[in-house]
């Protein structure tokens, strides 16, 4: 006669995975903000605060840019394939350079909002007034700096020909999507 014994291997496969999958399931239910809860500023990692205190765009500009009103810094990047002169170059450059000083202001005063949002909760006893007052504030100050990088395309796309911004638009890839309205600043209309 042949006596199988019963092994006793697949019976430990499937207690190892069910404890796997027991001790995975509050892993799947985690939420993406988890680890968050230990940041200086819960609505700002340390990535946003340094392009903040950096004064760089992180894409608050994009009406801007993909309208075809270039930025400073971009054009700075591309002045060789753009054929900027001398004085278009220095132009540029001091604007760039006041943008970035106020854009460091307004993303300090970004910072300094969202702290006093977190502040409101963090102390234990938020109400609706406090929220709506600090949540202004907030709003504010990102629309301060949002302005100050819209205001610098305005201000660089001055500063270019029509044919420098048509080949801003090729050299960024924007060719081939809705065509943005070319606007000749140097041009005046009416009487």
């Amino acid at each position: 006669m042949n006596h199988r014994k019963d092994h006793p291997m697949p019976r430990i496969a499937i207690l190892s995975l069910t404890i796997l999958a027991a001790a995975a399931a509050p892993l799947a239910a985690r939420s993406p903000y988890a680890g968050q809860q230990e940041r200086p500023i819960k609505a700002l990692s340390a990535e946003q605060i340094a392009d903040l205190r950096a004064g760089r765009g992180m894409g608050l500009a994009l009406p801007a840019e993909l309208n075809g009103w270039p930025g400073p810094m971009h054009v700075l990047e591309l002045a060789g394939p753009l054929g900027l002169d001398a004085a278009q170059r220095a132009t540029v450059e001091a604007q760039f350079a006041a943008m970035r000083a106020e854009a460091v202001a307004a993303g300090e005063a970004v910072i300094a909002a969202e702290a006093a949002l977190d502040a409101v909760f963090a102390g234990g006893a938020p109400t609706a007034a406090l929220i709506g007052t600090a949540t202004e504030a907030a709003g504010r100050a990102q629309a301060a700096l949002r302005a100050v990088h819209l205001r610098y395309h305005l201000a660089t796309a001055a500063a270019l020909t029509a044919q420098q911004r048509a080949a801003y638009a090729r050299l960024r890839g924007y060719e081939g999507a809705s065509a943005p309205r070319r606007h000749d600043p140097h041009r005046h209309h009416g009487g």
